[in-house]
């Protein structure tokens, strides 16, 4: 018993130190955001210092509330459109499985293995006969596109650990098709639902290559906005650290809202 609790001890430890390693940087983020140009660029870094919102108050002045809308609304509706289709398809690929189900699933990864920057070209070029050239909405299509292969792959092993028997308990009382999927298979699911979500959403509000060649004032991002403060007149890294926080925040907030939900559906069917 002895041995146990210092191996429990031991591993805790490890485990805090693992975290605050990686969570450092993001503290080190915030914190110089707090500082003056001057002490942010110093060498060795200031690690005392009197705090100033003023970082904050010029990124605001640099309007970035258009870019965060943008960022919100395409990362939405995407994670909204991947779920919708998502789910059904993981139905159809696990609890009732199609023909020839394992070359769909491979279907659905091998979009994953082509590089972006392989698919730019004639992405833009059908982007621009279209008109559809710096429209949110073409970033909405994109990111859905993008994160349903994966959301795809999630959803169906999540569904995968629905016992048979409660489906086929709710058939013989007389549910239909889709007083089964919305009374037993969403309530057993909805862990692993909240987690595909979330994964799609930050992939969708961090992604960067796509909206830098695709948008410009309109339908810029988030990220797009962070790279204007990397310019021919220097680093302001104060600045940009305050940029970066305030983009995190979305992110970070839906995270610590979800994470319940978010831990419980990484780790369905890890442990039977």
């Amino acid at each position: 018993m002895k041995n146990r609790h210092w191996n429990n001890t031991i591993w805790g430890t490890v485990a805090w130190i693992a975290g605050l390693v990686f969570v450092f940087p993001v503290i080190w983020m915030v914190l110089t955001s707090f500082k003056q140009e001057q002490d942010a660029a110093s060498n060795p870094p200031a690690w005392t210092f009197a705090p100033t919102l003023a970082q904050y108050g010029q990124v605001f002045d640099r309007n970035i509330t258009p870019f965060l809308l943008n960022s919100l609304m395409a990362s939405v509706f995407s994670t909204l459109l991947v779920v919708l289709l998502a789910t059904p398809a993981a139905y159809a690929l696990s609890l009732r499985p199609v023909a020839k189900w394992t070359d769909t699933l491979f279907f659905f990864i091998s979009t994953k293995m082509m590089p972006a920057v392989a698919a730019l070209l004639p992405i833009y070029l059908l982007v621009k006969h279209l008109g559809m050239l710096d429209n949110i909405w073409t970033m909405v299509v994109l990111y859905t596109s993008m994160n349903l292969p994966l959301a795809v792959w999630m959803m169906r092993s999540f569904l995968l650990e629905v016992p048979r028997e409660v489906l086929e308990a709710g058939e013989v009382d007389g549910a239909s098709l889709i007083t089964s999927i919305r009374k037993i298979i969403m309530p057993i699911v909805s862990p692993g639902l909240a987690a595909t979500a979330l994964i799609c959403f930050i992939f969708a509000w961090n992604e960067f290559f796509l909206a830098v060649n695709l948008t410009a004032t309109n339908a810029g991002t988030s990220p797009i906005f962070l790279v204007g403060f990397i310019s021919s007149e220097g680093l302001f890294l104060a600045r940009l650290c305050a940029a970066a926080t305030i983009v995190s925040l979305p992110v970070l907030i839906a995270g610590w809202v979800a994470q319940n939900k978010l831990v419980r559906g990484l780790s369905m069917g890890a442990v039977k």
